[in-house]
């Protein structure tokens, strides 16, 4: 309650409350007006103070979704105070005159502000010493006309998410080319205006540049709000995906370890465990002694068998075939 008090003080300071004569009123305004004093409606400010603080709301969770807002004012007493104000949260802004078209026909603006940045680019690179002096000259006058109009908007790639207006029925194009696109619309709405027009409506003096700067630097403040939360949620995603990353490679690290232990010979349970061994007896039974003795029997039991010629040369007793057989000879 203290915030509302002090805010609406700031705003009687400001003169926010000062509204037009009498006989230029728009009834549909009647819900925003506290009185009259000498023909002039004075508006109430704690309507006031809820249209702001309801659009000061939108226009943060609008800022802190990461999308862009357009502030439009092309008021004399306006012009530099919104200019500042958006150059200082980064955001577009118009206050010299509104193209028709500037929303509804956004490829062929875009093209344009391409058309200033390439000749931009000319004169840094040097180009410009290439070319004639009335070509330099033209040129030049061209990039200042595009700058004056276009400079507000050359980082602005897509069509903004909301548009904040100054006066509503001095910027009726840009209100009616947003609203033709769904663009969520925003606006300081005097006794002359009808704010049934915008989504948001703020009841307050848009003559005074004290007004028009309080409104412009609390909406200004919201959104700069919004962007640093942004920031910040980006910044600990960023420290939440590095821990993630920390932790998977830690945990890589120690499975490989453990798999290099398993490895490792006489490690408990094993395949080739001291149950070896035996395997090493059984193999040994297959080639024993028994063995290489029971294959030289086997061979020796051919040779017997073999007889012959080749056994009567292995045996002095059975030499000469046409001698007498002496008993157990070969066949």
């Amino acid at each position: 309650m203290e915030n509302n008090t002090s805010l609406q003080q700031q705003l009687l300071e400001a003169g926010v409350h000062f509204g037009h004569l009498k006989k230029k009123w728009n009834p549909k305004m009647l819900p925003y007006i506290f009185a009259e004093k000498k023909g002039i409606h004075i508006i109430d400010l704690n309507k006031t103070v809820e249209g702001l603080q309801e659009a000061a709301a939108a226009l943060k969770s609008i800022a802190k979704s990461g999308k862009k807002i357009m502030f439009v004012a092309t008021k004399k007493q306006a012009k530099e105070i919104v200019a500042d104000a958006a150059r200082n949260i980064n955001m577009p802004f118009v206050t010299e005159r509104w193209l028709g078209g500037m929303l509804t026909n956004f490829s062929t603006i875009r093209k344009s502000v391409k058309k200033m940045q390439s000749i931009e680019k000319m004169l840094q690179d040097g180009t410009f010493d290439n070319i004639t002096k009335k070509e330099r000259l033209t040129l030049s006058r061209d990039k200042e006309k595009m700058e004056k109009v276009l400079g507000g908007i050359a980082q602005l790639a897509r069509v903004p998410a909301a548009l904040f207006m100054v006066d509503i029925s001095h910027e009726h194009i840009a209100l009616a080319e947003a609203k033709r696109l769904g663009i969520s619309t925003f606006g300081m709405v005097d006794t002359n205006s009808d704010p049934t027009k915008v989504d948001f409506a703020i009841p307050a003096n848009d003559d005074a540049t004290k007004s028009i700067a309080i409104i412009t630097s609390y909406i200004c403040a919201a959104i700069a709000e919004g962007l640093s939360e942004r920031a910040t949620e980006k910044s600990e995603e960023v420290e939440e995906e590095e821990e993630a990353d920390d932790k998977a490679r830690k945990f890589e690290v120690e499975g490989g370890e453990d798999r290099e232990r398993g490895r490792k010979p006489g490690a408990p349970g094993g395949g080739r465990g001291p149950g070896g061994p035996g395997g090493a007896n059984r193999g040994g039974g297959g080639r024993g002694p028994g063995g290489q003795g029971g294959g030289a029997n086997r061979g020796g039991g051919g040779a017997n068998r073999g007889g012959g010629a080749a056994g009567g040369q292995r045996r002095p007793s059975g030499a000469g075939s046409s001698g007498p057989r002496k008993p157990g000879g070969g066949r």
